[in-house]
């Protein structure tokens, strides 16, 4: 059973992460007949103040570290990704996890799992603007960029701030119930379960080109995405045979000219869905996909959600008609 929490701070934290951790496991929901949990915040020594990443707020541990040892779930909050952890933060979090303790972390906290070695021939994830920096630091790990949480029994990582809470709902429904899990989802007005994964956050920048050679292809192709198009005509605009097209085009860019295009016209699709009131049958012909089946399909393999739910979560447009006609 999941009775026994505690929270594991270092300096320079992250309120909004470690607020997460505190609204799901610390309130006394027990009016509600939700079961309680033994809550405590831990530092590597009790009662003195430390460091937000929040300036002029500090956070005070009533506990030490002798309470992870004594847990059943050891939540890592976020703080300031940074090369090195108290020695005796690591130490730990690495005894608590080899007694039996599941370990959670929030965004970055996934740095000081890795520290202590849990992450070595798991998956797992963090924040994507970390994404490259912890599979570098902890390359026994296996990082998934594009989920908002991995659960591996005793070791669950999640992404950025919101998909801690995302992470913990999740613990608490594996532990408690669904039942538990929806009722602390409803105090906190959040949905229970979030469909897709943090794709549709990232930022996905399209390759960007070497060599002067191509840039004229890549800029035209770019203003005529509406077009069919293929490799042999681009070919033979850009004055090359296919087959040098296709390697110059692979070696400049780090990618097909499909790709490109593919990639190039999710793009156009995200911004024409988050800035105007168009039909997805529309703006599948403004994209160049030619059909909103084929746009649900390529939008859906890159971003991870339906165009539709993208417009919802992001698009600025309120005309129902048009949110209809999509």
């Amino acid at each position: 059973m999941l009775s026994k929490v505690a929270v594991v701070l270092s300096e320079r934290m992250a309120m909004f992460e470690f607020g997460v951790i505190c609204e799901v496991f610390g309130l006394d929901r027990t009016a509600d007949g939700l079961p309680a949990f033994d809550f405590r915040v831990c530092g590597a020594e009790p009662g003195v103040p430390l460091r937000s990443t929040s300036p002029g707020i500090t956070v005070t541990p009533d506990y030490g570290l002798a309470e992870l040892a004594k847990a059943d779930l050891v939540a890592i909050s976020a703080a300031s990704v940074r090369g090195e952890f108290d020695p005796r933060v690591v130490a730990a979090v690495r005894d608590a996890a080899a007694a039996g303790a599941t370990v959670l972390t929030v965004c970055s906290g996934a740095f000081l799992a890795g520290a202590a070695g849990l992450l070595d021939g798991r998956k797992c994830t963090t924040h994507w603007r970390y994404v490259e920096k912890l599979a570098a630091e902890y390359p026994e790990a296996t990082v998934d960029p594009d989920v908002l949480f991995v659960d591996e029994g005793d070791l669950i990582t999640s992404a950025g701030t919101a998909a801690g809470i995302d992470a913990c709902l999740h613990l608490v429904r594996r532990e408690l119930g669904s039942g538990v899990a929806n009722a602390i989802a409803r105090r906190m007005v959040v949905p229970p379960q979030r469909d897709g994964g943090q794709r549709q956050f990232i930022e996905r920048p399209v390759a960007a080109c070497t060599s002067d050679s191509l840039i004229p292809i890549l800029e035209w192709m770019n203003e005529h995405l509406d077009l069919p198009h293929t490799v042999e005509e681009l070919a033979a605009r850009a004055n090359m045979s296919t087959r040098t097209f296709a390697r110059r085009f692979a070696a400049e860019t780090g990618t097909t000219p499909v790709k490109w295009l593919t990639n190039q016209r999710v793009l156009l699709a995200e911004q024409l869905l988050e800035e105007t009131g168009l039909g997805l049958e529309h703006i599948a012909t403004r994209s160049g996909f030619g059909s909103g089946a084929l746009l649900r399909h390529h939008f859906q393999r890159l971003v991870g959600i339906a165009p539709t739910e993208y417009r919802r979560r992001f698009g600025r447009s309120t005309d129902s008609a048009a949110e209809t006609s999509a």
